[in-house]
């Protein structure tokens, strides 16, 4: 007869440490991949703001800001007459063409100027001479070759972009009422800026539309303030058409502000869990929060109000 033999006790236990082993060092390891994105991006905006601050400095102006005949005196792109050409007021705009909610257009005015005049000024790495001080003519621009004329790639990779605006989250009124009237850099995917300067979202992330994971943006919210979704300086939005939270949609309703989430106010209502969100409260009505349990999914973006 042939004996058979098992694994013992003893056996299974090192097979069972060994796979905890391996585990644990995956997960550790996806750890340490986020770290490091998430301080590459704060290096990377930390610069930015410090090459604002600069030139602020020695110009007298935010970059894009910097009317003429002070902008053509240094070398910079001739500037327009219309609000967001070049206007001096300390406000990023990009362009008068859609009268109160081109703050948050892009491409062209003083949120397309802003990168031209710091790089013209040997400030930041990268040279970007599309923009103008009108907004983009008709037309679709999707090719990643044209956005990083226009905008620097974050270091986040997944197609995310850095971009300027100011107000904040935008109101539901037409025409848009934004919130303030303060400067962020903002940080997410985009897919196309359409004629005039309005930004899409990625289509492409699986799980959202935004380009950060949750366990990003969270991370990046945590180290340089709060760590809450909608307060403070680091807030969930991103420009889809106008500012708007990055709830998660993934069918891509976020028409003038999102339609989910509360629309376009930050909330303390209740709001449901879901595979797909960027962040909720539980169904506890209360601050909204990241929503952890999704912490690898691409539906985040972040904005970083200027220093």
């Amino acid at each position: 007869m042939i004996k058979k033999s098992g694994f013992t006790l003893i056996e299974l236990s090192i097979v069972l440490v060994i796979i905890g082993l391996v585990t644990g060092s995956i997960l550790v390891g996806l750890d340490l991949i986020t770290a490091a994105s998430v301080r590459a991006e704060l290096s990377q905006i930390e610069k930015f703001q410090a090459a604002t601050n600069t030139f602020r400095g020695k110009y007298g102006y935010l970059p894009g800001d910097i009317p003429d005949p002070t902008a053509q005196q240094y070398g910079f792109p001739v500037r327009g007459t219309n609000i967001g050409e070049g206007d001096g007021n300390g406000t990023l705009i990009g362009g008068q063409a859609d009268g109160p909610c081109s703050d948050q257009m892009q491409a062209g005015g003083e949120t397309g100027l802003f990168w031209v005049d710091l790089s013209t000024a040997g400030l930041i790495e990268g040279k970007f001479t599309s923009a103008t001080n009108q907004p983009i003519a008709a037309g679709t621009y999707t090719s990643p070759v044209i956005l990083a004329q226009y905008f620097p790639q974050a270091r986040l990779g997944s197609g995310n972009y850095v971009y300027v605006y100011s107000g904040g989250y935008s109101g539901i009124v037409w025409p848009c009422d934004a919130a303030d009237s303060l400067n962020y850099f903002g940080v997410s995917a985009i897919a196309q800026i359409a004629a005039g300067g309005y930004l899409s979202p990625s289509l492409q992330n699986p799980g959202g539309l935004s380009g950060l994971t949750v366990s990003q943006a969270y991370n990046i919210d945590r180290k340089i303030d709060d760590g809450y979704p909608q307060t403070g300086r680091v807030l969930a939005l991103l420009l889809a058409h106008e500012a708007t939270w990055a709830s998660g949609d993934i069918y891509g309703n976020y028409g003038a502000c999102g339609w989910t989430m509360q629309g376009c106010m930050p909330t303390t209502a209740a709001t449901s869990y879901a595979t797909t969100n960027c962040y909720d409260n539980s169904g506890v009505a209360g601050p909204q929060q990241y929503s952890m349990k999704n912490a690898s999914l691409l539906n985040c973006a972040v904005s970083i109000r200027f220093q």
